[in-house]
């Protein structure tokens, strides 16, 4: 074969291969129920899409400065401070299309070939399939259900080597909805490697308060952006915050391969932090109603949810008393039942046994799909 090993290996997104054969069936005129995919139904907030527009009226549709707009990575700055009482420099932020690409800027700067990234198990399934790509190899950490799926940090300890680049953490995570507290985030941080923190639920928890890594140490690396809690998939806005070390060397990658993130969406970015915190409140007070709903219906089902997830708009629920397989199950219930859910294998071994369910999704919607699991699990 032609095709490179590095393409040829590479290992699909499950939870879009669902969602693909999920289309597939509405393309045949069947009605499915979205549980599977993390993203907002809500529609992007009125000011967000007004500065866009007016962005475009105006001519703002050229390359930017590779590191973003001045203003928005000072707005980024000010939202730190603001919310967490850290002090970031502008000229330290990179804003990227996206935080998919920030995590390719980053791994290519910190991993050579061979070194080791400590990651939960678990896990969003994108980070070893983009860490193996530039060459790092991944080190996971078995998080428990009763444990809230959180890092202990004396296991992690265990696993830190001579090759250890860093320990990459989530909180809220993806698919757990985990909350990690501040003690145990200032303990890894004392571990001594660089911390990668994926901070993209920021902002959408229900009970507790997030924290950011830069709190407890500056040996990080924090990603961060705009999809999630503003409803802004579509605009593929993100960014990151590195160690000032990395700083030129990550530009550099980012010049080259992508040259700089979205003018358009870069200043729809800058009204997202300055306008919309009244829309984000309106929607994050609907997605706990949606997140209530969710367990307490689940449980009734049978599933099994030890500790209630706090943050995101997931559930990672049991569901080892129907099967073993969560694949199996997964498109078993897209095809009976039309209900895409994203099975845990896709999140890592020790997932296997478990569905994720998405709240992102109308309360219509999450009532007719689980009543509709109802009806598969006694029929089946």
């Amino acid at each position: 074969m032609t095709v490179a090993a590095r393409a040829r290996y590479f290992r699909s997104f499950i939870v879009m291969d669902v969602l693909e054969r999920a289309k597939s069936l509405e393309g045949e005129g069947r009605n499915i129920i979205h549980l599977e995919i993390g993203e907002p139904d809500f529609d992007t907030p009125e000011c967000i899409k007004e500065a866009g527009i007016k962005a475009i009226k105006e001519g703002k549709t050229h390359y930017t400065h590779s590191l973003g707009i001045p203003e928005l990575r000072e707005a980024i700055c000010h939202h730190y401070l603001e919310r967490y009482g850290v002090r970031i420099n502008p000229d330290q932020v990179i804003v990227t299309s996206g935080t998919s690409p920030a995590m390719l800027l980053i791994f290519s700067s910190l991993v050579e070939q061979g070194n080791e990234i400590i990651i939960s198990n678990p896990y969003y399934p994108c980070y070893p399939n983009i860490i193996e790509y530039v060459g790092g190899k991944c080190v996971f950490v078995n998080t428990e259900e009763d444990d809230g799926f959180q890092f202990r940090p004396e296991t992690v300890a265990e696993k830190i080597s001579p090759q250890t680049k860093a320990v990459l953490i989530n909180s809220p995570s993806n698919p757990t909805g985990t909350l990690l507290t501040p003690e145990r985030m200032q303990k890894l941080a004392e571990l001594g490697s660089y911390v990668i923190s994926d901070e993209i639920y920021h902002g959408l928890v229900y009970e507790g308060k997030e924290h950011t890594i830069l709190e407890y140490t500056d040996k990080a690396f924090v990603l961060n952006g705009f999809s999630k809690l503003y409803a802004m998939t579509g605009w593929r806005l993100g960014y990151v915050i590195p160690p000032r070390e990395f700083l030129r060397p990550m530009q550099k990658i980012q010049q080259n391969f992508f040259i700089s993130a979205s003018s358009i969406s870069q200043h729809a970015g800058l009204a997202a932090l300055k306008k919309a915190l009244p829309d984000v409140e309106k929607m994050r007070a609907i997605f706990d109603k949606r997140r209530q709903y969710m367990i307490k219906k689940l449980r009734d089902l049978g599933f099994g949810i030890s500790v209630d997830p706090v943050g995101a708009f997931y559930t990672l629920a049991r569901a080892k008393h129907i099967s073993s397989n969560s694949y199996e199950l997964a498109f078993e219930m897209l095809e009976k039942a039309g209900v895409g859910v994203a099975p845990g294998i896709d999140f890592g071994g020790n997932a296997e046994g478990y569905l994720r369910f998405s709240y992102a999704n109308s309360l219509e919607n999450i009532t007719e799909g689980l009543q509709r699991i109802e009806e598969f699990l006694k029929n089946r």
